[in-house]
């Protein structure tokens, strides 16, 4: 596999989460965030089930015989982050804005090369920090934030955006060590649909009909978020760091306007159009950088 493809696949998954921004938040007209992502999760399981056994069957027992403590270390930590990252992305939509949570949620970007310096010791090239700066910079234009007001709902986006960190940096380590990513990211959605049924039993009222209002979206951000997304998400991180990639998954808001822009008709101000070019600026910048450097050697 090599970098190209897994740039590809990041990408793809990130065009895959911006447009699928759209289907989340209208997808809790009827039910409960903790019940559009159990739904969501399930049917993102039950999509990938299949590929994960068709593709893997043979290397499944024998990946995870090579380090199984290791292998479900990983597996509670980023299905625990995952469930924790979504589910309070699904609350915060319900008490803040889009542009407010566009905003807060990329601060995973500057958090994944600190939580790789305190948990790994591991640095990062010095072109991660400017992009960082780009990145955060644009997307403030890109949400339109400075129209808006601070919500009780961006404490849960700013909480949420440190799951997504975690989720990012043990996604980079699992594929290290490990060469089954579909299955794993199959693994992955069954234990964040099963936390998400469990907390939607406990704190909201499940009712099918309701749930089978909101099929169309449900369908969408399970089909290929919750399952397409988190397996091309595993390829990306086999050949990408995780502090790049997650300046690539920052697109996701560039996106998810652009998805506004088509089906909502929404008008790109110039703001808009700044905001989408420094963040891709810092998504090109943090990718050729150290290949620059190691040129010149």
């Amino acid at each position: 596999m090599t970098k190209s493809f897994s740039i590809i696949c990041a990408i793809v998954t990130t065009f895959i989460w911006g447009t699928a921004f759209i289907a989340q938040d209208t997808g809790m007209d009827n039910i409960g965030p903790l019940t559009f992502n159990s739904a969501r999760f399930w049917v993102g399981f039950i999509t990938i089930l299949p590929f994960a056994l068709f593709y893997e069957k043979k290397k499944i027992l024998i990946e995870i015989e090579t380090n199984r403590a290791k292998f479900f270390k990983y597996l509670v930590i980023m299905g625990v982050s995952l469930f924790l990252g979504t589910s309070l992305q699904q609350a915060s939509l319900q008490y803040t804005n889009v542009a407010n949570a566009a905003f807060f949620t990329v601060f995973y970007v500057p958090l994944v090369p600190i939580l790789l310096f305190f948990i790994y010791s591991q640095k990062v090239h010095w072109s991660i920090w400017p992009s960082i700066g780009l990145c955060i910079y644009g997307v403030y234009l890109l949400s339109n934030f400075s129209n808006s007001e601070i919500m009780k709902g961006d404490a849960l986006v700013i909480l949420c955006s440190l799951f997504w960190a975690l989720h990012i940096i043990f996604a980079g380590k699992f594929m290290e060590t490990f060469d089954i990513p579909i299955f794993y990211a199959a693994l992955q959605g069954f234990l964040v649909a099963t936390l998400s049924t469990l907390a939607a039993y406990a704190f909201e009222e499940i009712i099918i009909s309701d749930i089978l209002l909101e099929t169309s979206s449900i369908i969408y951000a399970g089909v290929l978020s919750g399952g397409l997304a988190f397996t091309l998400q595993m390829f990306a991180q086999k050949n990408i760091e995780e502090a790049p990639a997650a300046i690539i998954y920052s697109l996701e808001g560039v996106f998810a306007v652009v998805a506004a822009w088509i089906i909502l008709d929404q008008i790109l101000n110039m703001n808009n159009i700044i905001g989408c070019v420094l963040i891709l600026s810092a998504v090109i910048f943090s990718q050729l950088a150290p290949s620059i450097k190691k040129t010149n050697k």
